[in-house]
């Protein structure tokens, strides 16, 4: 099972020379970019860095003691006739 390598460009391997569809690609770009620069396009003058928003919201509650939770739910109990 032979090899496998990564995509090289369409080149000539002899020669050296590119590919009819190189060469085009590269002409098409070329042009695409002066329009580009003649209509007035240019480049940002800096990406702005997008602000994180936070999956999880850190809560405001006051978190009591294991025995005080206890105590004030036992408290509740009593207080709420069912």
């Amino acid at each position: 099972m032979p090899k496998k390598t990564a995509a090289t460009p369409e080149t000539n391997p002899g020669t050296g020379e590119e590919s009819i569809l190189v060469t085009a690609a590269k002409a098409i770009g070329a042009a695409a970019g002066k329009v580009a620069r003649l209509a007035g396009a240019t480049p940002e003058a800096g990406a702005t860095k997008s602000k994180k928003i936070p999956k999880l919201v850190k809560k405001t509650k006051s978190k009591l003691p294991r025995k005080e939770k206890k105590a004030a739910a036992a408290k509740a109990a009593k207080k709420s006739p069912k």
